[in-house]
């Protein structure tokens, strides 16, 4: 067989074995072309047998019941033990242009500022001191989670005593501790504080809160909390809102990308998650793939009311029976038009104001009995409430009149 008859074969085999065309050179022979798509063969063989078993879904799964809005599972939940711990400190501020602290009115102030001037070799014992420029505060802040030593974190100052305001102030050094009493924080810094306090003799003109301030990386991290997230064997994922049914969906979610029998939920607020072999050492891979992924969160169907503001929230699952409605008050409005009455002119009369009331009775008689149809949506039920033309105030009456009637089925939470 002439050399390009032979080239062409070896070109046709390896097109109809899925392989790339050899060159010319390299296909000379067909039985040197079988062979080298044997090793070919081989090698990937080899390849996929000493690869680790990795997961091939796509991150992007969505686990969900009615195809609603999905959530990440980032969103969801909280990886236990990576959390903030709070710290809170007592320390002074100085600087204050005479809106401190009354030292008589608040004692605690002037054993500070004593204590502190005494640490610095100064003895105020025995002394009046009538300084209206310092003030005792708390300081409260948040040690992040992972927080190293050198780590800069804000602070939030708020006056203990009677100080007016905070404006221009500083605070001392103060050691912010935690729940253990150890020391994990120093805070120190110029106070910076958004709302003010103006006052005259006869005036006087507050914005906002005076007494409390911020320092931006005004902590500074001491002490750090050891916890070792690279070596752990179970992680368990919090759920931030506890319900089964998204327990369950996260927990599907994770087993469909990353292998069966990964994560289980333990009970409505937990999802345990078994690092799988091939992620041991690699935490911090496993969490940021299944972070990522999506599911569908239920929540219990339920009404939120303040009765305050005469704010009312409804949840998507609210459903009502059937149930007849009425809704109205006795009102009577009584107001008073008085009318001046005046004399004849040249005349001895007087003028004199003359009362005129009118009293009206308002009996809601146009009001008929409204009939609330079983609500298949959020929209209906909504629609068939309107439809009764209350307020707001009167509508939470009714609902919960409703809920006493047994004809709704969620669950009313007030404010």
């Amino acid at each position: 067989m002439p050399r390009s008859a032979r080239s062409f074969t070896a070109l046709a085999a390896a097109l109809a074995m899925g392989l790339a065309p050899l060159a010319p050179a390299q296909a000379a022979d067909p039985a040197e072309g079988v062979a080298v798509r044997g090793v070919r063969a081989e090698r990937i063989a080899r390849a996929e047998t000493a690869r680790p078993a990795e997961p091939r879904a796509n991150p992007s799964v969505d686990i969900g019941g009615r195809g609603g809005a999905t959530s990440r599972i980032k969103d969801l939940t909280d990886v236990e033990g990576v959390r903030e711990n709070q710290l809170v400190g007592y320390g002074l501020v100085v600087g204050l242009n005479g809106t401190g602290d009354s030292l008589n009115a608040a004692p605690f102030t002037k054993q500070s500022l004593q204590s502190m001037l005494e640490r610095l070799g100064v003895n105020t014992r025995g002394a009046t001191l009538r300084t209206k420029n310092v003030a005792a505060v708390m300081v409260t802040a948040n040690l992040p989670a992972f927080g190293t030593q050198g780590t800069r974190i804000d602070v939030t100052v708020s006056a203990l005593g009677d100080a007016t305001s905070l404006q221009g102030g500083t605070l001392i050094v103060t050691p912010l501790m935690g729940a253990d009493g150890e020391v994990y924080s120093v805070a120190q810094g110029s106070v910076a504080v958004i709302g003010f306090n103006a006052q005259g003799e006869a005036a006087q003109v507050v914005r906002g809160v005076p007494t409390t301030g911020r320092i931006s990386n005004g902590g500074l991290i001491e002490r750090e909390i050891p916890f070792t997230l690279a070596n752990q064997t179970t992680i368990r994922l919090a759920l931030r809102n506890p319900d089964l049914t998204t327990g369950r969906r996260i927990a599907s979610a994770i087993n469909a990308f990353i292998g069966p029998n990964v994560a289980e939920p333990i009970d409505p607020a937990t999802v345990a998650l078994n690092v799988p072999k091939a992620y041991h050492g690699k935490i911090i891979q496993l969490l940021t793939e299944v972070e990522q992924l999506r599911v569908e969160p239920d929540q219990i169907a339920k009404i939120v009311i303040d009765e305050r503001s005469g704010i009312i929230v409804m949840g998507q699952d609210v459903r009502v029976s059937t149930v007849a409605v009425a809704q109205g008050n006795l009102t009577v409005t009584i107001t008073e038009d008085p009318i001046a009455s005046q004399p004849e002119p040249f005349s001895n009369g007087e003028t004199v104001v003359t009362p005129r009331t009118t009293v009206s009775v308002d009996t809601d008689a146009n009001r008929r009995l409204a009939v609330l149809r079983e609500g298949v949506n959020l929209r209906q039920l909504v629609d068939g409430l309107n439809a009764i033309g209350v307020g707001p105030r009167d509508l939470i009456a009714i609902l919960q009149a409703i809920k006493a009637a047994g004809a709704l089925q969620a669950e009313i939470e007030v404010m």
